[in-house]
């Protein structure tokens, strides 16, 4: 009986048909449907990548926007200004009024008894300027505040002389509160409260990057601890290093501490709730619109009204308000700032506290099951 040769087939044998080694069968056969490829693209590294490049895209622009519409033109709206001297002088009202229009603003005026009663709502920062009006309206002396914010000052000091020749009323302007002579565009604070705010929340995502086994205690305390520090060395750089403004040390370094670690925990509540899109919300609320509205590069009166109010009420405007307040007006700092601060603090810690489970950090803390017998 004749068989086929042991060993390997001939050189010029056809290769075998992956269909009939493996034959499609069942459901490895058909084609994916469109909800199949939409759930495997979903599940794919390519689903997040491509959201993200449609969100940097969008952040692009709103970041662009936010800035431009809040600060590329400051325009002057509703300033409260104080009046001393003879203010109920005819003339005085035809001064007023060229000056609202030289500004194209409203100025809202507030009368005060004596130049000593303007000077300290001046330092309580309740007004940017004081018209004092003496010898019947014959003349008038206009004190701006550079520490009050520099560009309503430069406006102020622009609109003087025009007015004074429009309606031949000799005006004297003199700053009775300048800036500090290494801060003359009064942008120094702005800038180290900008560090706080992103350093604050970056560093709440680098813990959840690379320590993400801390539990929520232990995340807390680590945020406490790089804010105190990240607070010092800011201030250091700012005050000893650079010598660009003289801070009250220990205060300005409380400010940044409590910044950078209101930011943190902001990151971190919205991180509970939204997980690795968190910084979306954070981005949005600290950076696209806080840091704008904060009155750090223009003085509120110049931002557009309704940011000009919300900035004060967001940490990075709080944080602006309390440090300028603590450098420029020592001894009149204001309650607000440090209390809306304090307030975004204790909420995010107590939303994250709340709902820690939901944290996709920490180790975990279940029972341990029983070793086997």
């Amino acid at each position: 009986m004749s068989h086929l040769p042991d060993g390997p087939a001939p050189d010029d044998a056809p290769p075998p048909s992956p269909e009939k080694e493996h034959p499609p069968h069942g459901q490895h056969g058909r084609p994916l449907s469109g909800g199949e490829r939409w759930s495997g693209f979903k599940d794919s590294p390519f689903f997040p990548a491509c959201v993200l490049v449609l969100i940097l895209a969008a952040a692009a622009a709103l970041f662009a926007g936010s800035y431009t519409y809040s600060m590329a033109n400051p325009t002057p709206h509703h300033i409260p200004t104080g009046v001393t001297g003879e203010h109920d002088a005819a003339r005085r009202s035809a001064f007023v009024g060229a000056m609202e229009k030289a500004l194209d603003a409203q100025l809202d005026l507030k009368v005060y008894d004596s130049p000593e009663a303007a000077r300290d709502a001046l330092d309580a920062q309740k007004i940017y300027a004081v018209f004092d009006v003496r010898d019947n309206g014959a003349r008038v002396r206009l004190d701006v505040s550079g520490a009050s914010g520099v560009t309503v000052a430069q406006v102020f000091a622009e609109a003087a002389p025009p007015v004074s020749k429009a309606t031949g009323i000799p005006v004297t302007v003199k700053d009775v509160n300048p800036l500090q002579g290494g801060d003359p565009r009064g942008l120094t604070i702005f800038y180290i409260t900008l560090a706080a705010v992103i350093i604050g929340f970056v560093g709440a995502i680098q813990l959840s990057v690379h320590a993400r086994g801390l539990n929520p205690a232990e995340r807390i305390a680590f945020t406490i601890a790089y804010s105190l520090l990240g607070g010092f060395a800011v201030a250091a750089v700012a005050d000893w290093g650079l010598g660009a403004v003289d801070l009250p040390f220990v205060e300005s370094w409380l400010i940044l501490a409590l910044t950078m670690f209101t930011c943190g925990m902001v990151f971190t509540m919205f991180n509970t709730f939204f997980h690795r899109w968190a910084m979306i919300p954070t981005w949005g609320l600290l950076v696209l619109l806080g840091n704008p509205a904060s009155g750090g590069a223009v003085a509120p009166p110049l931002l557009p009204t309704v940011i000009g109010r919300l900035g004060q009420w967001l940490p990075p405007g709080a944080s602006y308000n309390a440090q300028h307040t603590a450098v420029y007006f020592q001894g009149n700092q204001h309650a607000f700032p440090i209390l809306v601060l304090a307030g975004w603090s204790l909420v995010s810690c107590a939303l994250f506290w709340f709902w820690r489970h939901r944290h996709p950090g920490g180790r975990g803390t279940g029972p341990l099951h029983a070793a086997p017998v």
